[in-house]
């Protein structure tokens, strides 16, 4: 099923989502090499770039095409059917096409100016230390996780200010700095994902002027300067509601890759002792199961967008308990996701172990993924939970 409602689904939309499904292949051909070297080519990402995909959420205004971000979500699992990683980095190198615009437009220049498809790298843990000066801020700090930096001329980087409005409360604040302002320490040796890339970046005394910094949760047209330039209603969405999903929605298409290789490779599969792998009732069952667990994640995804992208299109605040459900139903994916695929490699016996088994890295991928702070399943239920029974909401990002 392809979505909730599908009045979205243009033809354009339509062609570009085919892309990516046509491009999976590929992607899949390139994934062991692309983590051995732990860095998805630069050939892939000039592909991606070709078939428009990071344009999804840019503003027509700088050559995008500022589509619905289910669109995006699709796109992106199509992509993750042939290599999570990839698919992992356009998340979340491609969601910055939609918060740059909500910058001042002198920011918007810096990037887009010369070339309106440079791409901007992040990592928004709030490590960064900013001394007022002159005109901006002295900035210094060292962040991990920063995924595709590598392909990337621009960063944003997390960091803490006091609000404006005198209260002494502090918030985070995004800062963006040029790749001359920042250095990659290429640290990335880890269990999944390893072709994100996902170095430490270190910043050593740079200079940010104030236009190149945004309040990250302040929601309003005060807080988001670009939407004089940018008035459509994709830039009125909440960042939380649109990053969130950007590190959770690769791990459905991965999945579902998953799950295509198992039933290609049990088809003919037959075990040391005889034993076909088709005829294996825990395969059977882990097939069924990881197919049912997809197709409601994606019937949870596009309807909780439905809301979404009414609210945006009627100025309207959703209630703080919807917002923090979709924020444990976003989290929750990957849980449900490594869940299935955990039971799918459990299929594939012994053999299923080597690193010639597509979903062997499927199964890491997923569970690095599960270690995203935005993927923090029983935190964000929790913080839910707590609201539904008359407690206070403690998420300053909802």
């Amino acid at each position: 099923m392809a979505s909730y409602t599908e009045d979205y689904l243009t033809p354009e939309a339509l062609e570009l989502i085919e892309r990516a499904r046509s491009m999976a292949p590929r992607l899949a051909e390139r994934a062991r090499a692309a983590e051995d070297a732990g860095l998805v080519p630069a050939e892939t990402i000039a592909e991606m770039q070709e078939a428009g995909f990071f344009k999804v959420l840019q503003p027509k205004r700088w050559g995008g095409y500022e589509m619905d971000p289910r669109v995006f979500y699709s796109v992106q699992m199509a992509l993750a059917e042939g290599c999570m990683a990839t698919a992992w980095i356009y998340g979340v190198v491609g969601v910055h096409n939609w918060q740059l615009p909500l910058f001042p437009e002198q920011a918007q220049k810096d990037v887009w100016g010369e070339d309106p498809m440079t791409l901007t790298a992040s990592t928004y843990m709030p490590v960064g230390k900013a001394e007022p000066v002159d005109g901006g801020y002295r900035f210094s700090g060292r962040w991990g996780w920063s995924s595709g930096v590598e392909h990337c001329e621009w960063i944003l980087l997390g960091g803490l200010l006091p609000k404006k409005n005198g209260s002494g409360e502090i918030e985070h604040c995004t800062f963006l700095l040029p790749k001359a302002d920042f250095e990659i320490v290429k640290n990335f040796d880890v269990l999944g994902l390893r072709a994100t890339g996902s170095h430490d970046i270190v910043v050593k005394d740079a200079f940010v002027p104030e236009y190149r910094t945004q309040r990250t949760n302040d929601h309003s047209d005060a807080g988001c300067p670009g939407r004089a330039t940018n008035p459509g209603w994709l830039y009125r969405i909440p960042f939380t509601q649109v990053f969130q999903r950007a590190v959770s929605t690769a791990c459905i298409g991965a999945t579902e890759g998953a799950v295509a290789s198992f039933r290609q490779r049990a088809a003919s599969f037959v075990g040391k002792h005889g034993t076909k792998s088709a005829e294996d009732v825990n395969a059977q069952l882990a097939v069924s199961e990881a197919m049912m667990t997809t197709d409601q994640l994606k019937l949870v995804l596009f309807r909780n967008y439905q809301r979404v992208v009414d609210c945006a299109k009627n100025q309207e605040r959703m209630p703080v308990e919807e917002r923090l459900m979709q924020r444990a139903q976003s989290a929750q994916v990957p849980k449900l996701c490594a869940e299935a695929v955990n039971e799918i490699m459990r299929a594939c016996a012994a053999g299923g172990v080597y690193k010639s088994n597509s979903i062997e890295r499927i199964f890491r991928d997923l569970h690095v993924a599960r270690g995203h702070i935005a993927n923090n399943t029983d935190a964000y239920a929790r913080s839910h939970g707590a609201v539904m029974l008359g407690l206070p909401n403690a998420d300053a990002f909802v």
